[in-house]
């Protein structure tokens, strides 16, 4: 039998005390439970888009692993971040394995189904509040709520799978473009799907059922 460390050994009851910890979306991480736009929308404290300009990691001093991220912020749809700023937050789990003082080797990286940062990448980002007991913060739907863009278009890590699957926006709302992207698949441009979000926020539409 391999010589497990001892922080190897207690990572899954460290993963489960986190995620019980963090609440909300990163309770579905080890069972991702689909998210729709209306319901990211709906889910989210800001909505933001920008750069990616720094990621590392660390663990905190009560031994919370945890990946750091700063996004640049071009855009906001929701929340109180403007244009300008910069918003950093920590997320539950390292980059990679990490050599302990003691020898050990703490495991504890990313989640699966957690989104994966990356420096210079452009992304729309549906933030989720952070957590009230650990400040840790992810996005909406967790990987879902995190969407690339590249080349003018938009996608998250499933090629959106899901994300417009019963989308109901009320008669006269959508333009002809953004009619077309709710009931296409995959990569969506950018502008509009940035601008449809833009709308709903502003028109409070999740709020008073005019898209659900």
């Amino acid at each position: 039998m391999p010589n497990l460390s001892h922080s190897f050994l207690r990572w899954p009851v460290a993963l489960a005390t986190a995620l019980a910890l963090l609440g909300g979306p990163a309770a579905h991480a080890m069972k991702l439970k689909p998210q729709n736009l209306t319901r990211l929308i709906a889910d989210s404290q800001s909505i933001i888009a920008g750069k990616v300009t720094h990621v590392t990691d660390g663990v905190t001093p009560n031994g919370m692993p945890y990946t750091e991220i700063t996004i640049a912020v071009a855009d906001s749809a929701k929340g109180e971040l403007r244009g300008g700023a910069k918003h950093t937050f920590r997320q539950f789990g390292l980059l990679k394995p990490r050599k302990m003082p003691n020898g050990s080797t703490l495991a504890a990286v990313t989640p699966d189904g957690f989104p994966n940062w990356r420096v210079g990448e452009q992304v729309v980002a549906f933030m989720y509040k952070p957590a009230s007991r650990t400040g840790l913060q992810t996005t909406a739907g967790l990987a879902q709520g995190k969407l690339n863009v590249l080349d003018g278009r938009v996608q998250n890590e499933f090629n959106n799978r899901g994300l417009f699957d019963g989308v109901k926006v009320q008669d006269g709302l959508l333009s002809a473009k953004e009619r077309e992207m709710l009931s296409s698949q995959g990569a969506v441009d950018a502008a509009t799907f940035v601008g449809l979000v833009g709308r709903a926020v502003t028109g409070n539409w999740v709020a008073t059922g005019e898209m659900r």
